[in-house]
């Protein structure tokens, strides 16, 4: 039986996962306003869309921010976190409590996405300067708007760009602080997909 029960977490972690990091690249698309007509864009909105189309009649975007897309991205949260907790034959918390886990993961995921593009970014400006990819581009389009004002408060010196130390720098910082406030409120690491 423990092994059936390590094989549905797995499976019920490896789906909620990828489905909950394709609605928040939707997010983040749309937040930063990439190129619709990118390849990777259009595949992310066919396999969201179920989804988020249904949402927006309820919640419209507001102020370039779409909302349906956030919203979802807590729920789906939300079900993983209801889903392994069942799963394992624990209790339920209240509401507020896994709403609020919910959040601080999906919070941790974002920050864990930007480190990653940026991370990509940079390898990627050593391997394939210049290059016009579909993913490249999207990468270039989701950090720039982050790494702007960077640049500006620490311009390039001798040819390089020491502005993706202060991001990371941040990063890190934030991801100290989720965590800590994660352990404050009671949430266990393994319940989330982010922290």
């Amino acid at each position: 039986m423990d092994a059936i029960n390590e094989i549905l977490i797995y499976l019920v972690q490896t789906f909620l996962t990828l489905y909950l990091l394709a609605m928040l690249l939707r997010f983040l698309l749309q937040l930063v306003k990439a190129d619709f007509y990118n390849p990777i864009s259009q595949f992310l909105l066919k396999i969201t869309n179920p989804l988020v189309i249904p949402m927006r009649r309820i919640l419209p975007g507001y102020g370039g921010i779409d909302l349906a897309s956030l919203l979802l991205s807590v729920l789906l949260q939300l079900a993983g976190i209801v889903a392994l907790l069942l799963v394992n034959g624990l209790g339920l918390p209240n509401i507020a409590l896994l709403l609020l886990w919910s959040v601080l993961g999906v919070v941790g995921l974002l920050v864990n996405i930007y480190f990653f593009a940026l991370l990509g970014m940079i390898i990627l400006s050593w391997v394939a300067p210049g290059s016009r990819h579909p993913a490249i581009y999207l990468l270039y389009q989701i950090t720039e708007p982050v790494m702007a004002p960077f640049r500006q408060a620490l311009p390039p010196m001798g040819g390089m760009d020491f502005s993706p130390i202060l991001v990371f720098i941040l990063i890190n910082v934030i991801q100290i602080a989720l965590r800590h406030l994660a352990t404050g409120v009671g949430l266990h690491p393994a319940l989330v997909i982010g922290i």
